[in-house]
């Protein structure tokens, strides 16, 4: 069973960024790691384009077309066809997979077609030793009860009150999801100092680095960058350090 991370926060605080540090850390440690499954649960799906891959679909086209698709007569039913739908979405990427949600769902009722894909990515979730799940701050993706519970819940924060106003917001809201999320912490980024909130832990900082604002700038993608640049040590050591996942 794979060991599942989340990570969320609000725009701008460089989440996405962070989670395609991971991945790239698990990837470059695959002889220890194992193998890696990204979600990019973000309505923008800047993720394959911070990992410097393409998307071949999206679960929400998916949901469209099982909203709408009427029965034919080849003898594939429909759950049978939304996981195929779902199988021919998941991109292979150099060291990892890639599954897009795409953008979220409309006013339309999608219960059998989540309950659908809720089935399959239990079946999936055996298939990898690690799944990097990409978040929005409000979290829909979870709070739709489509993926497995978190083993770990990664809020990135910038050190600013409306980055600890989010911080608190998020660990609130994880608080009423219909799944469980075993361990949640903050991890303060662009700084190297962290605020202590109440009920919340921390599980670390990562300095401004200007080889990772650069990156963003230039349009450099996260595995062209130096792995030996501050922030990228500093994602390595809390995956070492503060979650014992892995050993670099």
């Amino acid at each position: 069973m794979a060991t599942t991370i989340a990570i969320s926060g609000k725009g701008g605080s460089g989440k996405t960024t962070i989670a395609a540090m991971i991945i790239q850390t698990l990837i470059n440690q695959s002889a220890k790691s194992g193998s890696v499954l990204a979600i990019d649960a973000d309505p923008n799906a800047c993720l394959a384009m911070t990992m410097g891959t393409d998307v071949e679909g999206t679960i929400s086209q998916l949901r469209e077309q099982a909203k709408q698709k009427k029965p034919d007569n080849t003898g594939m039913d429909k759950a049978r066809t939304f996981e195929y739908g779902i199988q021919q979405a998941i991109t292979e990427a150099k060291g990892f997979d890639l599954l897009t949600m795409g953008q979220p769902e409309g006013p339309s009722c999608y219960c059998a077609a989540n309950n659908l894909l809720r089935q399959f990515m239990d079946k999936l979730n055996k298939s990898y030793d690690f799944v990097i799940i990409d978040n929005e701050a409000g979290m829909e993706h979870l709070s739709r009860r489509t993926t497995n519970n978190i083993d770990w819940l990664f809020i990135v924060a910038d050190h600013t009150p409306i980055g600890e106003m989010t911080a608190k917001r998020i660990s609130a809201l994880v608080k009423t999801l219909p799944i469980i999320v075993k361990k949640t912490g903050v991890i303060w980024n662009r700084t190297e100092n962290h605020k202590e909130i109440d009920g919340i832990e921390t599980f670390g900082t990562i300095p401004y680095d200007e080889a990772i604002f650069n990156a963003s700038a230039q349009g450099v993608t996260v595995p062209q960058l130096d792995t030996n640049t501050p922030a990228f040590k500093a994602v390595q050591k809390i995956l070492e350090q503060k979650l014992n996942l892995i050993k670099i």
